[in-house]
């Protein structure tokens, strides 16, 4: 819950990333609040889990409500990533951002044979790329071997992200000017 709330702030795209990882953690406690207890906020500090619970606890509800038990991510997630995905757009309109096109360009093939590979080649693209960000994390923690190939593609990806989510927090500190004069 700290956590999440310090990346908000700090980093969105980890902040996106991390939160695929609750939805996860809910889903592989079937969204019981009992399971998540026992499970996950039974290893935090006394004082910090009542906080826990309601959160952990609103989150389950969330993903009942939505449908997303079984696979897929909640509103507010979704939320998020349409954010960037009109960032992003409104990024490549402008002629002042000439690297954040530059990076949006070199990491497009890339791109483009990800939703091949996925078979949605109508996926939006910081879709895909936070898809395949996400896939090469649980890669890493499954202790899975990641060919060069994808490595580099993630390098790409991942620096083109990083990109983003800075101009994502200028924005949101008023400090990021789009349209050209």
């Amino acid at each position: 819950m700290k956590i999440a709330q310090q990346l908000k702030e700090k980093n969105i795209a980890e902040y996106i990333i991390y939160m695929w990882q609750v939805e996860d953690l809910l889903r592989a406690n079937g969204c019981d609040i009992d399971r998540i207890r026992q499970n996950i906020i039974l290893r935090y500090p006394e004082e910090e889990r009542p906080a826990l619970e309601e959160w952990y606890g609103n989150l389950a509800d969330m993903m009942r409500a939505e449908g997303v038990t079984e696979k897929g991510h909640l509103q507010i997630n979704r939320n998020v990533i349409l954010n960037l995905t009109e960032l992003h757009g409104e990024l490549l309109a402008s002629t002042k951002y000439p690297f954040y096109n530059a990076a949006y360009f070199k990491a497009l093939p890339f791109i483009v044979e990800l939703r091949q590979k996925n078979g949605r080649k109508e996926e939006p693209e910081i879709d895909t790329c936070f898809e395949a960000l996400y896939g090469v994390l649980l890669l890493r923690l499954q202790k899975k071997e990641i060919s060069q190939g994808t490595a580099k593609a993630m390098e790409v990806i991942s620096s083109f992200i990083s990109l983003l989510a800075n101009y994502y927090d200028k924005e949101k500190r008023g400090e990021l000017e789009l349209m050209d004069n």
